[in-house]
């Protein structure tokens, strides 16, 4: 896999916002340019988890609003490498398996599977019903990896920031980014 050199991170209003500044703290030291898109509901999320916004965050060159389908984002000619959807609402990942453009987020993750690009969903839910894992299925189908938020312990992680950081190395290992400073399993 070619490490990407631009990047697409999509930000909906599932709750787990530390992966989301985790991610960004490891992308702010990656020679990748990182465009993003926010929900309202992910605005939202932000500042009750995080208490910033967006523009707040590093890392990021361009954000874009969700209801700009003017946005470079919207056409597969804008050539972005992979795409993130962190977190990913079971919302959000039921209009992507649908195929239905109801946002910008919708619409770029549409615009990854038909160009065949790497699209990475970080689905927070729990517990999950038939039709979560029917769209999962039909996601993974369609070249989609779902990567749920689930953090590891065997690290010995000491902090949640620890276990955020680890669960961001997972993300960038899905994308053939390099991880700096995060620890792997060794064995014993």
């Amino acid at each position: 896999m070619i490490p990407p050199k631009r990047l697409l991170l999509a930000v909906t209003g599932a709750t787990g916002m530390l992966y989301v500044t985790a991610f960004l703290e490891i992308m702010s030291r990656q020679d990748v340019e990182v465009h993003a898109i926010i929900s309202e509901s992910g605005r939202i999320v932000l500042q009750l988890e995080k208490n910033c916004s967006p523009e707040d965050l590093p890392g990021v060159n361009q954000w874009f609003e969700a209801d700009d389908f003017t946005a470079p984002p919207a056409s597969g000619s804008a050539r972005y490498d992979a795409m993130i959807i962190l977190p990913c609402t079971t919302g959000t990942m039921g209009a992507v398996a649908a195929g239905f453009s109801g946002n910008l987020i919708h619409r770029a993750a549409d615009v990854c599977l038909k160009e065949r690009r790497p699209l990475v969903l970080a689905v927070r839910e729990t517990p999950l019903n038939r039709t979560h894992l029917v769209n999962m299925l039909k996601l993974v189908d369609a070249g989609a990896v779902i990567c749920p938020p689930m953090p590891s312990f065997y690290l010995k992680p000491e902090n949640l920031d620890d276990m955020a950081l680890q669960f961001a190395g997972r993300i960038l290992d899905q994308v053939g980014l390099p991880l700096p400073d995060i620890p792997r399993w060794q064995g014993q």
